[in-house]
């Protein structure tokens, strides 16, 4: 069960640049193999700024690099590939002097300068940095830059968690068990207190899932992978895009197209995460937006008259469903139900936000012990 940071640009073709401290195991594809290929050659130098950082990050990442220095390749040997999402790979590595354990994200930029790639990632970096260190935040360490010019590429060194949320789910499934509702509430209090952070520095994280919810041997829960956050001003709102979140955390107003939200729709994946806590599964396994839709309703109940134009979106037509979460969930305490029902309201407005979560019953009433989460 590794950590899974993936969403920034990855272009095929790459070479890896840090020496492998393990060679490939047998079966495990061409990806593996080539953490034991020998290094390519080093070409002409990368053309760089006064701080030693490439003009094709520099350009992008402005003030998100101030006060810091690319650290060299050589500091780091990668262990193992632990991960890989759509556009970015992670890897278990040792920091050489320190021997400490860190995760390294791969980003590959395609293309030198202009690369939307890079303006993503930069956007990732100044993110994290903004937030700072916080116990419920993964924390970036630093940044690697490849000595190669015609395949510019960078690392990001985060520290290493032991497990993502998604696997000891499914390790505790597979062997007949469930979390306990005291490991549960543990989990969501430090979930809501990572998110009440993100926002506080008005950071949406839009990508909440189990995944991205990494958790070390001493039951710590710390949220990654910030490739699809924004800053946003709830003073002053502006349009964003729909198009994000995981299908199966994605709130009802993003797949019906609101481009105008808050902390809501972190808040859903919230819900949705609890609920997935509870029932040792995805509460909403939809396989397209239509589908998604229809098992939200038909447990949440479909939307007033009024939804439509409280949120600016054209009228449509659903079958009425009445809204069944307390039948579904008849044996929860009340405490934990009302909060499950507060983050899975289908007006966003009703979800409250993350301080309040945290001020609930629920959370109140609850010691966070991380102990009793060891693995």
């Amino acid at each position: 069960m590794g950590c899974l940071l993936g969403k920034l640009a990855d272009a095929p073709g790459s070479s890896l640049f840090f020496p492998a401290a393990v060679t490939a195991k047998a079966g495990e594809g061409d990806a593996e193999a080539q953490l034991s290929a020998p290094a390519p050659v080093h070409i002409a130098a990368v053309k760089k700024d006064a701080s030693g950082w490439p003009l094709w990050l520099s350009s992008a990442a402005g003030d998100a690099l101030q006060g810091w220095a690319p650290r060299s390749a050589d500091a780091f040997q990668k262990l193992e590939k632990i991960g890989s999402g759509t556009y970015s790979n992670v890897y278990k590595a040792i920091e050489v002097e320190t021997g400490a354990v860190v995760a390294l994200k791969k980003v590959r930029v395609d293309g030198v300068g202009e690369a939307e790639s890079a303006r993503f990632m930069a956007r990732e970096i100044a993110l994290l940095r903004c937030l700072g260190e916080h116990d419920n935040v993964v924390r970036l360490h630093g940044l690697v830059t490849s000595r190669l010019a015609t395949a510019p590429s960078l690392y990001l060194v985060f520290e290493y968690m032991d497990h993502d949320l998604t696997g000891l789910v499914s390790a505790a499934t597979a062997s007949g068990a469930r979390f306990t509702l005291p490991q549960v509430k543990c989990y969501m209090k430090q979930l809501l207190s990572g998110i009440e952070h993100c926002h506080n520095k008005g950071v949406l994280h839009r990508d909440i899932k189990s995944s991205n919810l990494l958790v070390s041997e001493d039951g710590i829960l710390k949220i990654a992978d910030f490739g699809l956050a924004t800053h946003f001003d709830p003073d002053n709102p502006r349009p964003m895009t729909s198009q994000v979140i995981t299908l199966w955390y994605r709130p009802p107003e993003l797949m019906l197209g609101a481009t105008h939200y808050s902390v809501g729709v972190d808040l859903w994946s919230v819900g949705c995460v609890l609920a997935e806590l509870l029932l040792s599964e995805p509460i909403f396994p939809g396989r397209t937006e239509v589908e998604q839709l229809h098992k939200v309703f038909k447990l949440c109940g479909t939307p007033a008259d009024d939804y439509w134009d409280k949120l600016k979106l054209p009228h449509h037509t659903f079958k009425p469903y009445e809204r069944c979460m307390a039948q579904k969930f008849k044996d929860l305490e009340p405490s934990t139900l009302s909060l499950l029902e507060t983050l899975l309201s289908i007006d966003p407005d009703m979800r409250g936000t993350a301080t309040d979560a945290l001020n609930s019953e629920v959370n109140t009433a609850f010691t966070l012990k991380a102990s009793t989460l060891k693995q």
